[in-house]
This record gives C-alpha cells, structure tokens and sequence, in this order.
C-alpha cells in the first residue's frame, strides 16, 4: 500500500473519490518559470533560446500541435523556427533540412513531428538530429545515456509524468511503479525515470499474464497502452497514484466522439489516491516540457548551468 494510506484504504475499502490531479495547472506553472528565466539567458548568450519544428505534409491535428508549440514558444520568450514540408517530400530533403539545423547556432532544439509520410525514413531522421539538440529525446545517444542513468535530453511526456508525481507524491523511493506500455516514446522512459528514483519498477503490456493482479500491486501505475479504457476501477489499489497517457477517441453522443484515457476514470478514482484525467491532465505537460527541454539545451549549448526550479 502507499505510504501513510489513511485506515480506510489500508482496509481495502473504496475512496469516495481520489483527487484529480490538474496537469493543465501545473504546466502553466512550468512554463511560467520557463519564461521567468529565458530573459536571464538572453543576457547571458546574447540571443534567445530557439526551437525549429519540422511538419512534413497536412496532418490536420499535427499542424495544430505544432501551431500550439510555435505559440508557446514566442509566449516563453523564445525564438520558434517552423520548417513546414509539402507531403511528397523524401527521405534526402528531410535530411539535408535536419543537417542544416544542427548547424544552425541559433537553434538550440530541433523537433520532428511525428508521424513522418510513409516515404520517409523515421529512424534515420530521428539519428540525424544532433544529441544536443534532440529536445523530444528520442535519439538512440539519450535513450543510451538514460538507460545508464547519465545527463540526457529526457521524452516530453514521460518526463511530465514524473513531475506530476513528484509534486503529488514527494519521494518516490521505494514505491512499487507498473507501467503499462512498451513504447519507446512513453513506456520504456518513463520506467528508467521510475528506476532512478528508486521505484521497484514493472513494465507490463498486451501479453502480461494476470495484467489485473500487476497492477493491483503498484503504489503508482502509468497508463500508456493506446486502448480505452482498458484498465479498469478494480485494477487499481486503494490509495494508488494513477497517470494516465492515453488519448483515445471514441463514439459520444449525437455522433460526435469524445476524448478518453487508457483507464476507467470514473471507476478508477474511486479507489485511487490521485488521477489525472483525460483531458487535462498528462497533455498539457508535453508542450510545457519541451519549453523547459528546450531552455536546459540552450543552456548546454552555451555553457551554462540551468536554473535549478526547472
């Protein structure tokens, strides 16, 4: 059970309703001090933090992220840089772009957004972004240095994750964590950030045995899976801090669809301790993180220590 549980939840018995953790707060909180130390920066180097985001084609809810990423960037302070590709683009055009931006002094953190045309090498765009500058880190150098526990450029989403629990939660140390998903983006980050604040970690997925019963165990459960609410109310253990990675669109009312996570929200809360919803919760995280990705790069680059409440 998780620590200093009141007695009802050390009995077993349901929470009336856990609390929901506001994700959309706390990352208006993180970019607020992203951009309280930007003008710091810009003193310091002598021009501001700059992001370059790549759009390959038309991918309507892709160019409102990145419409969203350029928004936040200007708000924080910071130069935004927008490489916008028609659809037909190959592989050669995406790499040269990418070459010429980790050249670019200017450009502290490069951003492909994903997913890239069908023509296109993914894995060989992602390898061609500088390390230093991989501000969403997926390159293979910061999954390395992550999984051995050194200074990396950390994914945006699973790194919030860890925020939201550390502001809920204090020390993690010696809580039982399951993360449901695999995934290189969530899943896999997300549990070494588990383990290097000494979580007893499990990473489980479609082919787990006895899914439900591993996820009863854990003091803190992360659902990153891609499937609506699949993780039910009586998975989680009383007094569990449940965050939920999903978004999942599904049938609503009148024909419309609605937005859902990877647990049972309703059923869930009842017997968690904290949850975050969906919306509202981990997906506000990720633009703010990427500021703040994007600021301790700019920091490196230049030789400079980043502001310790980042």
């Amino acid at each position: 059970m998780p620590a200093e549980a009141p007695p009802a939840e050390a009995a077993g018995a349901d929470i009336a309703g856990g609390d929901v953790i506001d994700g959309k707060a706390f990352a208006e909180g993180l970019r607020a001090r992203v951009g309280a130390a930007v003008p710091a920066f810009v003193a310091a180097a002598g021009r501001k933090p700059g992001l370059a985001v790549v759009l390959v084609g038309e991918d309507p809810a892709s160019q409102v992220y990145v419409g969203s990423k350029r928004k936040a960037t200007v708000a924080a302070g910071m130069e935004s840089f927008e490489h916008r590709l028609p659809d037909a683009t190959d592989s050669a055009t995406l790499l040269a772009l990418v070459e010429q931006l980790n050249r670019d002094e200017t450009v502290d953190g490069i951003l492909v957004q994903l997913p890239l045309p069908p023509q296109i090498d993914e894995k060989a765009v992602l390898a061609a972004i500088d390390p230093a500058k991989d501000v969403d880190g997926f390159h293979v150098v910061n999954a390395g240095k992550l999984a051995i526990g050194e200074p990396a450029m950390v994914p945006c989403t699973p790194l919030g994750c860890l925020m939201l629990l550390k502001d809920r939660l204090g020390s993690l140390s010696g809580l039982e964590a399951v993360v449901v998903g695999r995934s290189n983006i969530v899943g896999k980050p997300m549990a070494q950030l588990l383990l290097a604040e000494n979580c007893t970690v499990t990473i489980a997925h479609s082919r787990t045995r006895d899914l439900p019963e591993v996820v009863r165990r854990a003091d803190i459960v992360v659902a990153a899976v891609g499937r609506p609410e699949m993780i039910k109310g009586d998975w989680i253990s009383p007094g569990a801090v449940v965050i939920d990675v999903g978004i999942n669109r599904v049938p609503g009312d009148e024909g419309k669809t609605r937005l859902v996570g990877d647990v049972d929200f309703a059923s869930a809360r009842r017997r968690a301790r904290a949850i975050t919803p969906v919306p509202g919760g981990v997906g506000p995280m990720t633009i703010a993180v990427l500021l703040r990705n994007t600021l301790v790069a700019a920091h490196a680059r230049a030789g400079l220590s980043p502001p310790a409440e980042l």
